[in-house]
């Protein structure tokens, strides 16, 4: 089986390329915007004959799309999260019709929780700024393809590799620079949001499933802890971990914090659907997930 993932050296493309790889009579084409990936790509400028001309060179069975920006302007995020799905969804129906199609969306599609609760997939999508809708544009160019395809909504991936643009990558980095220093200050913005983290192993494995699974698959599907956790809990749990003895600010006003973050004060998805199509549950903990996260295996 012949599986191409796009975005495959990003922090879910490379955990989605590596837990591909590890499957018996499975070949993954690592695609990007490298001019050294085996399948060259920029889904934000490629034409969609040009794509689907490559397409049908590497003859997949399925494509993954982990390409995606989480930050940037409104129209960085336009031309990767919500042109880049189109052009490659018209590119598989002209060279690869029957492939499957895994794409990697995300919960803030939905936008703001009501606390106490956990979002289906069937829940209203009201996103908060130009990153969800960008993502839910993505979404509603797979859905409306009329491929074999599904959506992963991804909750708040945290674990191994955490790049430092997100919190807990950046938690980590901080922490590492202060070292035991008793009058060591992190300075980070508001953590009184929850969201639902998820290790991103368990987005890989799930990943897996959807790209082999036999059979249609519904539209989207949640891929996250299932729970609400304080985002203070992460931050505290990742000092804990690396012996932190120092104090931690928060700053709501502050530059230090996310305006994405702030828009949102409760994120949480309901898996059930994810299970009972995928047979998927989480199966590291938000323990495990900081453990490696510090400690930097993959």
């Amino acid at each position: 089986m012949r599986i191409l993932v796009l975005g495959h050296t990003g922090y879910l493309g490379a955990h989605v390329a590596g837990r591909l790889s590890a499957l018996p009579g499975v070949t993954v084409i690592g695609a990007g915007r490298s001019s050294a990936a085996a399948f060259p790509v920029d889904l934000a400028t490629v034409r969609p004959a040009r794509l689907a001309k490559a397409l049908a060179s590497a003859v997949p069975d399925a494509v993954v799309n982990c390409a995606g920006a989480t930050g940037g302007d409104a129209v960085t995020l336009a031309e990767v999260n919500a042109r880049g799905p189109a052009v490659l969804c018209a590119a598989l129906r002209e060279a690869a019709p029957a492939a499957r199609l895994v794409h990697l969306g995300s919960a803030a599609e939905y936008g703001p929780g009501a606390p106490g609760l956990a979002v289906t997939e069937s829940a209203a999508t009201r996103p908060a700024g130009p990153y969800g809708a960008t993502k839910l544009a993505g979404t509603a160019a797979v859905t409306a393809s009329g491929l074999d395809a599904v959506v992963l909504r991804v909750g708040n991936p945290v674990g191994p590799g955490a790049p430092p643009t997100g919190l807990p990558g950046r938690t980590r980095r901080l922490l590492r620079a202060a070292g035991p220093d008793p009058d060591a200050v992190l300075r980070l913005g508001d953590l009184s949001a929850y969201r639902d983290f998820v290790d991103v192993r368990d987005v890989a494995r799930a990943v897996a499933l959807a790209a082999t699974a036999p059979g249609p698959l519904p539209p989207v599907l949640n891929v996250g802890g299932g729970r609400a956790v304080p985002v203070r809990e992460l931050v505290h749990g990742l000092a804990r971990r690396a012996g932190f003895r120092g104090r931690i600010e928060e700053d709501a006003g502050g530059s230090a914090g996310s305006a994405r973050s702030a828009e949102v004060s409760w994120q949480c998805s309901d898996i059930a659907a994810a299970e009972a199509a995928l047979g998927w549950r989480p199966a590291h903990t938000l323990e495990e997930a900081l453990a490696a996260l510090w400690e930097g295996d993959r």
